[in-house]
C-alpha cells in the first residue's frame, strides 16, 4: 500500500479548519428542515453550523466520524446550486488574483488579512516563497513546466517579497536611486546565498537518501528498527514542535527548545528547505495519522514543490478548479474509513474485556471450590495484617500489576483477573517470589507499645495516600513489572519534567536501582535520586523519603548501609539547607531499616555533628526529630550518656522551633528508652535535679534563669512518662481488665500534651488500657495505700521533698522562676490526679509552711513564708482544681499568709508574687478581692495596711467595673481609717487608679481624696504622708491624664517644694528634697504647657535648687541645668509665637509640597529608572 504523505493537505482544507465560522448557513439543509442550535464548541466531531462552498465544506468535516458531515455536504452543494445568495470564499478570490497576475492587489489583501488576525495559507506561501520573484525576465520557462497561477513573473523594482520591502526609500529625503540599487543588490546577494545554502542542504539530503538497498530492506522487514531521521525531516519536525509549543502557551519550553536547536530559524518556514510546502500543525497530523486507506489517495499538492533537478525554475502547481468532485469524494471515503477503524478498535476492546471478565468468573469459581493456599508473605511488616486470613488466593486473583509489587502500605487488593494465556507465566513469577529469601531486619530488644512506636514513626513524614505516593511506595520485583511501572509513570513524566516536576522520576529511579545487577549503576542512580531537585520543597522531600523507605524495605539493611547511606553523607555539607534537611530527615526515616550497629554509632554521630555545626534552624529541627526516632530504636545501653548530652545540647539551642522539637519528639523517645533501661527514676530525673541545685548554689543574684528554664522544662516533659512508669509498675497492673464497661477518660483529666508522644494513653498503649488503670489507681490511693508501690513511693518520698526544698531556695522576686515552677507543679498535680494532690502533695507543703496561730509571733518557722514556696504552692498546687472546696482552701491560705506576714512584720514579697501570678488570670480576680476585703475589715491595723498595699498590685489587671464597684469603695473605707498608717498605705493604690482608669467620675473621687490628704490641716506635719504622695506623683505623673498632671500634680509639688524650704528638721528636709528631685526628674520628660511651666514647674525647680545648694551640691548642678533648659524652652516658645503668622503660612506651603511629593512617590513602582525620573526637571 502506498504511503500517505501527511503534508499533502490543500490550502482550502487548512483554511476551512482555521475558520469554521466563515461558511454557508446550514439552515437550508433539507435534512434538518429548520434551524437548530449550534453544536458545542469543544466537540471536534460535530459538524459546523456554517460551511464554505462544497470543497471547503468537505474538507472542514474530514475528521468527523458521523454521517452528518456527508449529508450536510450534499445539502450545502444543492443549496449552492439553487441559491443566488452564496458567499465567495476568500481563498477563491486569492486564487483568482494570483491567476490573473494581480500581485499588488493580492499583497494588499494578504496584508489586510494579517492585520485582522487572519492568515490565508495560499497567500502566505506565495509571498514567502522567493522562487516566485527571482526568475530573470529574459529566461522563458521550460516547455514541460507547468506555470503557476501568476505565470512567469518578471523582475521589477516595484515587486519584492515582504522581507525585502524597504519602506525607508519612500521617504521625502530626495533622490536615492543609488542607495536603492545598492539595497536591491544586497538583497539579491543575500537571497542567492540562502539559495546556495538550501541547495547544499537538499543535495546532502539526496546523498543521504541513497543508502544501501540491504539496509533499507532491513528497516522495512523489521518494523521495530526505526530508520534514522534525515536532516530535512528533523528541521520540519522541529519547526512544527516549536509552533505547537507557542500555540499552547508553552513559551518557556519553546525558548528552551529553540536554544537547543540554535542552527535553525523558527520564525521562517523557508529555513527548513527550499520550496518545501509547509505541512499542517501537529494537531492535524495527529488526528490523521491513524486513518487507514484502502487505496492510494488521488490528490495533488497545491503548495509550492520542486524537484532536485530543476530547483531554480519550478512553478506552483494546483488542481484545476473545474474538477472538485474527485477530491471531495476522496475526503468522504477517508472519513468513512476513519469511522470504521474507530468502531473496529472499540469492538476489539470490548471483546477483550468480555474475555477477561469470563476468565475472572472461572477463576473465582475455582477459588471457591478449592482450599485456600498459603498467602505470600512479602514483608515482615504485614504478618499481622488481618487480610492475610482472607480466602482469596493472591496467586489466582493477582493484585494490581500482576501482584509483583512490594507495597509498604500492605497487600494490594485484587482488581482484575489475568488472561488464561498468561496464567502459567504469572504462577511462575510468584514461584520465583516464593523462592526469594524473606528480608530480615534487626529488631531492637525493646518493649515499646505499638501505639507509641506508631506515633514515633509518624514523624518520618512519609506520604503514600496520593497517586504519586502510591507509585513511590511500591517496588517492582521483576523486569516485566518494571515495564508496567514505566508505562504508568512515563505519561506523567513527559509533560511535567520540564516544569520542575522531577519527583515524577522517583519511581523509575528506585525500580531501576533496586533491580539493576551492576553496583556502579545502582550507585549512579541513587546519586541522581538525591540530586534530582536542586532545592526540594517539603512535598518533594516527602516523596524522596517515601521512595528511600520503599527501597530500604525491598533491598534489606545490608544494601541500605552500602548504597543508600553514602548518598546521604555526601549531602551533609551541601550549600543549600533543603538538601541538608533531606539528609536529616532521611536518617530518621531509614532508622528502622538499618543495622543496629550503624544505627547507634554512625548515624548517631552524623546527626550529632549536624546538630552542632549546621546554622539553619529547620535543619537542626529535623536533626532533633531524627535523633528522637533513633532513640526509639536504639538498644545499646552504653549510648545513654551520649543521648543525655544530646538532649541538653538541643535544649540549649537558640531557636524556639528546635527546642519545641526536643519536647515533642526527643525527650519522650529518650524517656521511653530510659524507662526500659530502668534509669528514668534512678538517673535521668535525678541528673536534672542535680543541675538545678547546682545553679541555685551559685547565689540568687548570679542565677542563670535561662538554664533553669531549660532544666525545668525538661523535667516538665518527663512528667507523663513518669506517671506511666507509676501505673505500669503498680501492684494492680496485673488485675487490669479491658473487658466490660470501662468509663471514658475525662477530657480535662490530663493537661494538653505538647505532642502525641507525651500523651499518657499513647505511652501506655491505648486509652482503654489507661482508663482501666486509672480506676485501679484512684481506688488504690484512696483505700489501699502505697505499700509495696516502689515507683510511687519514690515520687512521694524522694522527688517531692527535693522539689519543695529547691523551691524554698528560689528568689521570690524572680517572677520568671516562680512562674516556671508553678507551671511544673500544676502539671505534676494534674497528671497524678486529685487524690494524689490532696493526700501526698498538699500535706508536705503544709508541713513546711506551718500556718498555725501559735507560730505568728515566733521568728522561727516563719522564714519560709517569705520564700517562693508560698506563691508556688498557691498558684501551682491550690489552683489545679477549681471546685468550691479548692477555692475556699486557696482563699483561706492567702488570708492566713497575709495575716501572718503582717503581724510578724515580715516582708510581703511572697504575698505580692502570689497576687501578681494569680492576677494575671481574670478567673481569680473575684477571689483576690475577697481576700483583700478580709484584710480591709480585719481588726489589726497591720493587716489593713497590707490589704491597702495589695490593692496597688490588683488595680492594674482588674477591669474598670470591678475597680469602681469593689476596689474604690474599699480604698475610701481605708482612707478614713483611725490609724494614720492605714490611710497613708492607700495613697499608692489611689495613684495607680489615676494612672490606669479612664472613668471621669472615678477619677474625680480619687482626686478629691488625694486633695484632702494634701489640703487638710491635720496632715500638714505628716512627713511620711508627704513622702508617699511625692513618690506616688513621681511614679504616676508621666502616665496620668495631662489635665490631672497640669492642674493637680505640678501645683501641689510646687507647694511641697516651697514648704520644704522652711523645714527646720534637716533629715525631713533632705528626705523631701530627694523625693522631689526624683519626681521632677520623671516629670521633666513630659510635655508641659507654657503657663504651667512658668507658674509651677520652674518655680518648683528653683525652690528645690535652693534646698540642694545647702543639702546636696552635686544634685544642685543637675537642677541648675534643668532650670536653664526649661528657661530656654520658654524663650523659644515666645519667639515662635512672635513669628506665628509666618510659620503658619510656611507650614501650609511645606505641607502642600510634602503631600504632593509623597503622592508622587506612592505612584512609583520599584524601577530605579522611574525613581530617577521623578527628580528630573521638566523641559
Amino acid at each position: 500500500m502506498a504511503s500517505v504523505n501527511p503534508f499533502n493537505l490543500s490550502d482550502s482544507e487548512e483554511e476551512a479548519e482555521r475558520r469554521p465560522n466563515e461558511t454557508v448557513d446550514t439552515a437550508r439543509s433539507p435534512r434538518h428542515g429548520a434551524p437548530g442550535p449550534p453544536p458545542p464548541p469543544g466537540n471536534p466531531f460535530s459538524p459546523p453550523a456554517d460551511a464554505e462552498p462544497p470543497t471547503l465544506l468537505l474538507s472542514s468535516n474530514r475528521t468527523s466520524p458521523s454521517g452528518e458531515g456527508i449529508s450536510l455536504s450534499a445539502a450545502a452543494s444543492s443549496a449552492m446550486a439553487g441559491s443566488a445568495e452564496t458567499r465567495v470564499s476568500v481563498d477563491v478570490i486569492a486564487a483568482q488574483l494570483l491567476r490573473d497576475q494581480y500581485i499588488l492587489t493580492a499583497l494588499e489583501l494578504h496584508t489586510e488579512l494579517l492585520e485582522g488576525g487572519r492568515e490565508l495559507p495560499r497567500l502566505r506561501d506565495y509571498f514567502s516563497n522567493p522562487g516566485n520573484f527571482e526568475r530573470q525576465s529574459g529566461t522563458p520557462p521550460a516547455k514541460d513546466q507547468v506555470l503557476g497561477p501568476g505565470g512567469p513573473l518578471n523582475r521589477a523594482n516595484s515587486i519584492s517579497t515582504l522581507d525585502s520591502l524597504d519602506f525607508a526609500r519612500y521617504s521625502d529625503d530626495g533622490n536615492r536611486e543609488s542607495d536603492e540599487r545598492v539595497a536591491v543588490l544586497e538583497f539579491e546577494l543575500r537571497k542567492a546565498r540562502d539559495t546556495i545554502q538550501a541547495l547544499r542542504a537538499n543535495l546532502t539530503q539526496a546523498a543521504e537518501s541513497e543508502g544501501p538497498s540491504q539496509e533499507r530492506k532491513n528497516f522495512k522487514s523489521s518494523p521495530e528498527i526505526q530508520e534514522p531521521i534525515r536532516p530535512l525531516e528533523k528541521r520540519a519536525l522541529n519547526f512544527l514542535v516549536n509552533e505547537y509549543l507557542l500555540k499552547n502557551e508553552c513559551k518557556l519550553s519553546s525558548i528552551t527548545f529553540s536554544d537547543e536547536n540554535d542552527d535553525q530559524d523558527f520564525e521562517l518556514w523557508d529555513d527548513v528547505g527550499l520550496n518545501i510546502p509547509k505541512p499542517p500543525d501537529l494537531l492535524h497530523l495527529y488526528r490523521n495519522c491513524g486513518t487507514p486507506l484502502s487505496s492510494p489517495r488521488s490528490m495533488a499538492d497545491v503548495s509550492v514543490g520542486m524537484d532536485l533537478g530543476d530547483l531554480p525554475g519550478n512553478c506552483i502547481t494546483q488542481d484545476p478548479p473545474k474538477k472538485p468532485d474527485l477530491s471531495q469524494q476522496n475526503e468522504v471515503v477517508q472519513e468513512l474509513e476513519y469511522q470504521i477503524s474507530l468502531l473496529d478498535n472499540e469492538k476489539q476492546s470490548l471483546a477483550e474485556q468480555i474475555k477477561k471478565l469470563q476468565s475472572e468468573i472461572q477463576t473465582l469459581k475455582r477459588t471457591v471450590s478449592s482450599p485456600p493456599p498459603t498467602t505470600l508473605d512479602l514483608s515482615s511488616q504485614n504478618t499481622s495484617n488481618p487480610c492475610s486470613s482472607s480466602t482469596t488466593d493472591p496467586l489466582s486473583v493477582p493484585p494490581t500489576d500482576n501482584g509483583k509489587y512490594l507495597d509498604i502500605r500492605g497487600v494490594a487488593e485484587p482488581e482484575s483477573a489475568p488472561d488464561p494465556a498468561s496464567t502459567q507465566k504469572t504462577s511462575q513469577s510468584h514461584n520465583e517470589l516464593k523462592s526469594r529469601p524473606a528480608v530480615q531486619f534487626d529488631k531492637p530488644n525493646r518493649k515499646l507499645s505499638p501505639a507509641f512506636q506508631q506515633a514515633l514513626l509518624s514523624f518520618c513524614r512519609m506520604c503514600s495516600d496520593s497517586r504519586l505516593g502510591a507509585e513511590v511506595s511500591r517496588i517492582a520485583d521483576s523486569e516485566e513489572s518494571v515495564m508496567l511501572m514505566l508505562g504508568r509513570c512515563l505519561p506523567h513524566i513527559v509533560p511535567n519534567v520540564l516544569l520542575a516536576k522531577r519527583e515524577e522520576l522517583i519511581p523509575l529511579i528506585l525500580c531501576t536501582a533496586c533491580l539493576h545487577p551492576e553496583p556502579k549503576e545502582r550507585d549512579q542512580l541513587l546519586h541522581i535520586l538525591f540530586n534530582l531537585i536542586k532545592r526540594p520543597d517539603d512535598e518533594q522531600r516527602q516523596m524522596i523519603l517515601t521512595g528511600c523507605v520503599a527501597f530500604a524495605r525491598h533491598v534489606g539493611p545490608t544494601r541500605v548501609e552500602a548504597e543508600l547511606l553514602p548518598q546521604c553523607w555526601e549531602q551533609i555539607n551541601h550549600k543549600y539547607p533543603e538538601r541538608r534537611l533531606l539528609v536529616a530527615e532521611s536518617c530518621g526515616a531509614l532508622a528502622p531499616y538499618l543495622p543496629k550497629e550503624i544505627r547507634s554509632s554512625l548515624v548517631l554521630s552524623i546527626l550529632q555533628q549536624m546538630l552542632t555545626e549546621d546554622k539553619a534552624d529547620m535543619v537542626r529541627e529535623a536533626v532533633v526529630k531524627s535523633l528522637g526516632i533513633i532513640m526509639g530504636f536504639i538498644d545499646d545501653a552504653d549510648k545513654y550518656s551520649q543521648g543525655f548530652e544530646l538532649m541538653l545540647m538541643s535544649l540549649g539551642d537558640p531557636s524556639e522551633r528546635v527546642v519545641s522539637a526536643v519536647h515533642q519528639v526527643f525527650i519522650p523517645a529518650f524517656a521511653a528508652w530510659t524507662t526500659e533501661l530502668g534509669t528514668l527514676q534512678s538517673a535521668l530525673i535525678p541528673s536534672l535535679l542535680a543541675r538545678i541545685e547546682k545553679l541555685l548554689m551559685q547565689g540568687e543574684h548570679s542565677l542563670d534563669e535561662h538554664k533553669l528554664h531549660v532544666f525545668l522544662s525538661a523535667l516538665q516533659s518527663l512528667i507523663p512518662p513518669l506517671f506511666a512508669v507509676v501505673l505500669q509498675n503498680a501492684p494492680f497492673t496485673s488485675r487490669a481488665k479491658l473487658h466490660g464497661d470501662i468509663p471514658a477518660i475525662e477530657v480535662t483529666r490530663f493537661p494538653r500534651p505538647a505532642s502525641p508522644l507525651q500523651d499518657v494513653a499513647t505511652i501506655i498503649g491505648s486509652r482503654e488500657t489507661l482508663s482501666a488503670l486509672l480506676l485501679l489507681y484512684d481506688h488504690q490511693l484512696e483505700h489501699e495505700g502505697t505499700t509495696g508501690w516502689e515507683s510511687l513511693l519514690w515520687v512521694v518520698n524522694q522527688l517531692l521533698p527535693l522539689l519543695i526544698d529547691i523551691v524554698g531556695r528560689i528568689n521570690v522576686s524572680s517572677s520568671t522562676c516562680v512562674h516556671e515552677f508553678s507551671r511544673f507543679f500544676w502539671r505534676l498535680c494534674r497528671t497524678f490526679g486529685k487524690i494524689f494532690t490532696n493526700t501526698k502533695v498538699k500535706p508536705q507543703f503544709q508541713e513546711i509552711l506551718r500556718l498555725s496561730e501559735e507560730d505568728v509571733d515566733a521568728s522561727v518557722g516563719n522564714g519560709i513564708l517569705t520564700k517562693a514556696t508560698v506563691p508556688i504552692y498557691a498558684t501551682g498546687v491550690l489552683t489545679c482544681y477549681n471546685q468550691d472546696e479548692d477555692r475556699k482552701l486557696l482563699v483561706g491560705f492567702l488570708e492566713d499568709v497575709m495575716t501572718t506576714l503582717s503581724l510578724s512584720h515580715a516582708p510581703l514579697d511572697s504575698l505580692k508574687a502570689s497576687f501578681v501570678e494569680l492576677g494575671a488570670n481574670p478567673v481569680y480576680h473575684e477571689l483576690l478581692l475577697t481576700v483583700l476585703w478580709y484584710g480591709v475589715v480585719h481588726t489589726s491595723a497591720l493587716v489593713r495596711c497590707t490589704a491597702a498595699r495589695m490593692f496597688e498590685l490588683l488595680v492594674k489587671g482588674v477591669n474598670e467595673t470591678l475597680v469602681a464597684q469593689r476596689v474604690a469603695p474599699a480604698l475610701i473605707t481605708l482612707s478614713s481609717d483611725p490609724e494614720i498608717s492605714v490611710r497613708i498605705s492607700t495613697i499608692p493604690a489611689f495613684g495607680t487608679i489615676m494612672e490606669t482608669v479612664t472613668q471621669k467620675e472615678l477619677l474625680e473621687r480619687v482626686k478629691m481624696q488625694l486633695a484632702s490628704f494634701l489640703e487638710d490641716p491635720q496632715y500638714q506635719d505628716q512627713h511620711s504622708l508627704h513622702m508617699e504622695i511625692i513618690r506616688t506623683f513621681g511614679r504616676v505623673g508621666p502616665n496620668a491624664e495631662p489635665r490631672f498632671r497640669d492642674d493637680f500634680v505640678l501645683p501641689h509639688l510646687h507647694k511641697l517644694a516651697l514648704g520644704n524650704n522652711s523645714q527646720s528638721v534637716e533629715s525631713k528636709r533632705i528626705d523631701i528634697a530627694m523625693q522631689l528631685f526624683e519626681a521632677y526628674s520623671a516629670l521633666s520628660c513630659c510635655f508641659i504647657s507654657e503657663d504651667v511651666m512658668i507658674n509651677h514647674f520652674l518655680p518648683g525647680l528653683r525652690c528645690l535648687r535652693t534646698d540642694m545648694e545647702q543639702l546636696s551640691p552635686e544634685h544642685e548642678v543637675i537642677l541648675s541645668s534643668m532650670v536653664k533648659e526649661c528657661e530656654i524652652k520658654v524663650e523659644n516658645r515666645g519667639m515662635a509665637d512672635a513669628q506665628g503668622s509666618m510659620s503658619i503660612a510656611s507650614s501650609l506651603v511645606g505641607e502642600d509640597a510634602k503631600t504632593k511629593f509623597l503622592s508622587k512617590m506612592g505612584q512609583l513602582t520599584t524601577s530605579g529608572a522611574m525613581l530617577a525620573n521623578v527628580f528630573q526637571r521638566k523641559k
